[in-house]
């Protein structure tokens, strides 16, 4: 399905799993799935305005993500509900599983933030990553997550970026 097809929409629930646990679960527009990559539509799925100092995701703000089914990391462009872009808040992931209308994304901690002009590029949550026990428990998949930052920083850093969500 393409986001351009005349073909109807999809709704499908995007799950968010952290340590086991659920940790959100929300309705969102299935716009394209090509088999290997996935994208949605859906409003601001938090509680409240959620503040992090150099963005703030709120009521009215839409979200395009992307999801990679052969990518440990999933890419989320934010928009107010007026379309201007705040820029680009990445999640690394395990490869995200679609069963039937449900996406399950497991979150692993680390984030990336992107700033719509590009000159704000900042690592986040390193820190409850190292306490999370990953690296213990299953160290490929630390050692992928790490990666996968480490890939999605130098494409947000440089030129490529933009080319991930074409």
């Amino acid at each position: 399905m393409s986001a351009n097809s005349a073909e109807p929409t999809a709704e499908v629930s995007v799950v968010l799993v952290k340590a086991g646990r659920t940790k959100i679960r929300y309705a969102a527009t299935l716009l394209h799935d090509d088999g290997t990559r996935l994208a949605v539509r859906a409003p601001w799925a938090g509680d409240g305005v959620r503040d992090f100092g150099f963005v703030s995701f709120e009521a009215g703000d839409v979200f395009t993500e992307y999801y990679w089914r052969d990518r440990w990391y999933a890419v989320k462009e934010v928009r107010t509900g007026a379309g201007v872009l705040k820029g680009w808040y990445c999640d690394i992931t395990r490869p995200a599983v679609l069963t039937g209308t449900e996406l399950v994304v497991e979150d692993l901690d680390l984030d990336l933030w992107r700033s719509a002009d590009g000159t704000d590029v900042r690592r986040l949550d390193e820190d409850e990553f190292a306490e999370s026990g990953l690296a213990d428990r299953d160290p490929r998949a630390a050692g992928a997550a790490v990666a996968a930052l480490d890939e999605l920083e130098r494409l947000a850093r440089g030129d490529g970026f933009t080319g991930l969500l074409a």
